[in-house]
């Protein structure tokens, strides 16, 4: 028996075909804010999703810079502060 029998195969209903593949990273790229400024060129898969992992980078670091301009900003306001509890409520 060939190791490549021995192996367990996903069973077909399971697979992912080519055509999906093409179609979910067809939707993917719509996401992008960058497919917006191309035209309808054929972009490679891979380039869609080094782009896709830029950008999920690039929205990390947002969030992170946005979360430290917060903590700066209730730092300089008063705990007890009208702004503080403004600022808390848009949160909740």
């Amino acid at each position: 028996m060939s190791s490549r029998r021995s192996r367990s195969r996903p069973s077909s209903s399971s697979r992912i075909t080519d055509e999906q593949i093409i179609d979910l990273i067809s939707k993917l790229q719509t996401l992008l804010p960058e497919a917006h400024t191309r035209n309808n060129d054929r972009v490679p898969a891979s380039k869609v999703l080094q782009d896709t992992c830029n950008y999920i980078r690039s929205l990390h670091q947002e969030v992170d810079d946005l979360s430290e301009r917060l903590s700066e900003l209730l730092a300089t306001t008063g705990t007890n502060s009208a702004q503080a509890a403004i600022i808390r409520s848009l949160f909740m």
